[in-house]
């Protein structure tokens, strides 16, 4: 059973401007007015986009890659509202993308979007529950967001070709920037949010999993947690990752918000990536955090036993963003990445390699 997932997917600000029918511009950040702002830091480092692109643009070389790996589910974390509203919260940074954008995730034949994530109620509940209609009527599956507590909790439900079906849980944390008030209610919507990391959280996931999880149902676990920057694993992160696995029934563990690429480490013979990066965003010529390389992002394709979810192979596919596009990394970031990965990974006991073709294996 192989898998894709990713990490972040920001189709909103400087990209929303430059598909078919982009958003009203106008931001209310402290340091930028404008989406087309964006769009503008983008060309001055790399060169003219054109406008408007064919909803499959973004994707670039990726689609090649989707095609050729054949995955049996494409799973994203989509990082921003999809909806015209204009209830815009005062929180800084506010992303979204206009409903008629929505071919873009057809575009990659996207099957599922977590959205327990610090943006999807960027413009309040009202946005949300346009998000939430938005893909649903296009066919993607969600999970983490709902008009209540209960559909904010239940998981999206991919049938397998294999048989059974793979259950996705998602999950944010306050450590990601969601505050508190966004936790769904018993009758508001919002995301389905942890309070903490305690045995506790475990146990309530835990009994979520039985009730949902049927014969034959593999689990992932997709979580919006910790720092945008930075590669140290908290404690605290990896301990619930590891209850996650034995006391939860999980299969694997999708960890996001990081910008860049994190540790992958495998427990029990089941994969756990801290934190996938960032694989499409409008940050191009945005300077800071250069070491970071920020614009380098993985595609991710774990192939599991379907009998047990237990892990055989993870191949890493190297990219870049380049003119807001999905492109593979060159030779050179291909080894910067698979070098990072390799000194992050082998303080969990897990190794990458750089193959002949480009790609990165895990060890």
């Amino acid at each position: 059973m192989k898998l894709f997932l990713c990490g972040d997917v920001m189709t909103a600000r400087g990209i929303d401007q430059v598909l078919p029918h982009p958003s009203d511009p106008v931001l209310h950040e402290a340091h930028m007015k404008s989406a087309l702002g964006y769009l503008r830091l983008a060309e001055e480092r790399n060169g003219p986009i054109p406008r408007p692109v064919d909803p499959a643009y973004l994707w670039g070389d990726a689609l090649a890659e989707l095609e050729r790996a054949a995955p049996a589910a494409r799973i994203v974390n989509l990082e921003t509202a999809v909806t015209t509203s204009e209830a815009w919260l005062d929180k800084g940074i506010n992303y979204r993308m206009h409903p008629a954008n929505i071919a873009c995730l057809a575009a990659a034949r996207i099957d599922c979007c977590a959205l327990a994530n610090n943006h999807v109620l960027d413009w309040g509940r009202a946005g949300l529950l346009e998000t939430l209609a938005t893909l649903h009527a296009a066919g993607v599956q969600t999970a983490g967001a709902g008009a209540d507590r209960s559909s904010a909790e239940a998981p999206a439900a991919l049938p397998l070709e294999a048989g059974g079906r793979l259950l996705v849980f998602s999950l944010g944390t306050e450590s990601s920037g969601i505050p508190a008030a966004w936790a769904a209610r018993a009758d508001t919507p919002g995301v389905d949010w942890l309070p903490d990391l305690s045995a506790a959280s475990v146990a309530r996931i835990a009994q979520r999993v039985r009730a949902a999880a049927g014969p034959g149902d593999r689990v992932l676990a997709s979580i919006h947690w910790g720092a945008n920057w930075g590669y140290p694993v908290a404690d605290a992160e990896r301990r619930f990752a590891h209850e996650l696995i034995e006391r939860a029934g999980v299969d694997l563990v999708h960890g996001h918000s990081s910008h860049h690429p994190k540790a992958i480490e495998v427990h029990r013979g089941k994969l756990i990536l801290y934190g996938c990066g960032d694989f499409i965003n409008d940050y191009e010529g945005i300077e800071g955090h250069e070491a970071f390389r920020g614009d380098l992002g993985l595609m991710y394709f774990p192939t599991l036993e379907a009998g047990s979810g237990r892990l055989l192979s993870l191949e890493l596919v190297p990219t870049q963003l380049v003119r807001f596009r999905v492109t593979r990394a060159g030779t050179a970031d291909a080894r910067w990445l698979c070098d990072r990965l390799d000194r992050e990974s082998r303080r969990f006991g897990a190794r990458t390699g750089l193959r002949a073709d480009g790609r990165i294996e895990l060890q």
